[in-house]
């Protein structure tokens, strides 16, 4: 591991810095994952061995628990689950998911030893596990875990003390890294890099941290790549600087991430963002149009109002109430949009939930509009180079390619396609998607500036599905779909 060191980071423990210098984009290390498991609840729907998607897995016949794409993610997978396979069925049930990965990891290190490659900068005895400062109710639930473990780790596996395994429990309770499908859309597991958890934490980083699946799909195994994290550089790094990533979403305020940070990760921030408030102000600001602002209580009042209503947004979506939830939200933006300024957090939450719902429903001019306010406030408040901004505005992309406004949407598209071509790079798959996204927009954008009105009449064939002459010199392709 060339490209980073370990030191003492001013007032928090170990930390990496960078022993040359990065640029936007580049990866500075890349880390498979000691262990990962796929979460309790969608053992059924996630292949255990590449983390995929998959319409229908087969099932394995031992313990008739873990589920694959094929034969060949089973064979893949085999030497994480073989001991898991016996066990599961000597226990009689599948326990959760934090056991479960404390198993595999026990497992590994008990055959290879505490440091199982080359590059492995840390072993799992030199991470904090943060025991002593749980809360109570936190603790009980923990005491719970370690002691249905003891019963589900088999009599002939090395056996350890309660103290070895309520380390590697406290390690994972805080360090566990949360594994994402292979679009990188949804959260489906949770696994152990040890590199990773030396990299500490800041509001503003200057990386990211992604997942790549690799390869495990060919059928001659010695082409397989590993399930491994990147850490990507967010923009200019210089030799020695600190190597530091956004545990929480900056999308909060610094009290509340300074909250979050505490219950979850058990320390302080200290950050510039934190420290100084930064951009507090604008997330909770009013509107000011014409140089007339509203009074501090009428943004308050908003602002109250506005969190109540997202809170029963959420119970709307809980009880998949669509239509109220669309009812929930108009009524909300009608009142404080125009009180609340387009940063304030609340607002942008309630854009971004009318926008997925619209959308959802097919309402799509609707969805855009709401789409576009929402990346507008986004982009005044995150780095340039935010995961979550270039998320935003795909989305916002399509939403406007969906609604016919090819121009707006073809020009949201490349903005993601620069942003994620920095925080996922160009072989992710998201990143494939939006590069034909944008070569599809591309095309119909110069089509529409080139004739209008053909262009919405084979636009609208082709998303009807209707077989249309085509009128030469165009053509018109409609392949990709809003996920």
């Amino acid at each position: 591991m060339e490209t980073v060191a370990i030191f003492d980071s001013p007032g928090k423990g170990r930390g990496l810095k960078a022993t040359k210098e990065f640029w936007a984009g580049d990866v500075i290390f890349s880390e498979p994952s000691l262990a990962a498991v796929v979460f309790d609840s969608l053992t059924e729907h996630i292949c255990h061995s590449c983390f995929r998607r998959q319409g229908k897995l087969q099932r394995c016949g031992q313990c008739k628990f873990a589920h694959y794409c094929d034969r060949t993610c089973q064979r893949a997978g085999w030497a994480e689950h073989k001991q898991e396979c016996s066990a599961i069925k000597a226990y009689g049930k599948v326990p959760n998911e934090n056991i479960r990965l404390v198993a595999r990891i026990m497992w590994r290190l008990d055959k290879e030893g505490s440091v199982v490659s080359d590059m492995q900068l840390t072993t799992l005895d030199e991470l904090e596990d943060h025991i002593a400062d749980m809360q109570e109710d936190e603790l009980k639930e923990f005491k719970v875990d370690i002691h249905n473990f003891l019963d589900y780790w088999p009599r002939n596996s090395k056996q350890h003390t309660v103290d070895v395994i309520s380390h590697i429990f406290g390690v994972i309770n805080c360090n566990g890294f949360t594994v994402s499908d292979q679009r990188g859309l949804q959260a489906v597991g949770v696994g152990l890099f040890p590199n990773l958890c030396l990299v500490n934490h800041d509001c503003w980083p200057n990386c990211t941290v992604i997942l790549n699946h690799g390869n495990q799909s060919d059928v001659n195994t010695m082409f397989h790549s590993q399930r491994r994290i990147e850490l990507r550089a967010l923009g200019k790094i210089t030799e020695g600087e600190e190597l530091t990533v956004a545990y929480v979403d900056y999308l909060n305020l610094s009290e509340e991430r300074r909250r979050l940070l505490k219950t979850q990760y058990y320390f302080d921030c200290t950050c510039e963002h934190c420290k100084n408030h930064i951009k507090d102000d604008l997330k909770m600001a009013g509107r000011e149009e014409d140089g007339v602002k509203p009074s501090e209580e009428q943004v308050k009042e908003a602002t109250d109002y506005c969190f109540e209503m997202l809170e029963k947004t959420e119970k709307a979506r809980l009880n998949g109430d669509y239509h109220e939830l669309v009812k929930i939200c108009r009524q909300c933006i009608e009142k404080t949009e125009p009180i609340l300024a387009d940063t304030h957090i609340y607002l942008l939450r309630m854009w971004s939930t009318l926008s997925e719902v619209q959308a959802y429903l097919q309402y799509f001019d609707d969805a855009a509009e709401y789409a576009r306010k929402m990346v507008e406030g986004y982009m005044k408040l995150y780095n340039p180079n935010n995961a979550a901004l270039g998320m935003a505005a795909m989305r916002a992309g399509v939403t406007h390619w969906q609604a016919g406004k090819i121009e707006v949407g073809h020009g949201m598209i490349c903005k993601a396609y620069a942003i994620l071509m920095v925080t996922h790079g160009p072989t992710h798959p998201i990143t494939k998607d939006l590069e034909a996204m944008r070569m599809q927009t591309e095309m119909e954008l110069r089509m529409f500036k080139q004739n209008e009105y053909v262009y919405h009449s084979m636009r609208e064939a082709a998303l009807k599905n209707k077989p249309m002459t085509m009128i030469k010199p165009f053509q018109l392709v409609i392949h990709f779909h809003a996920s």
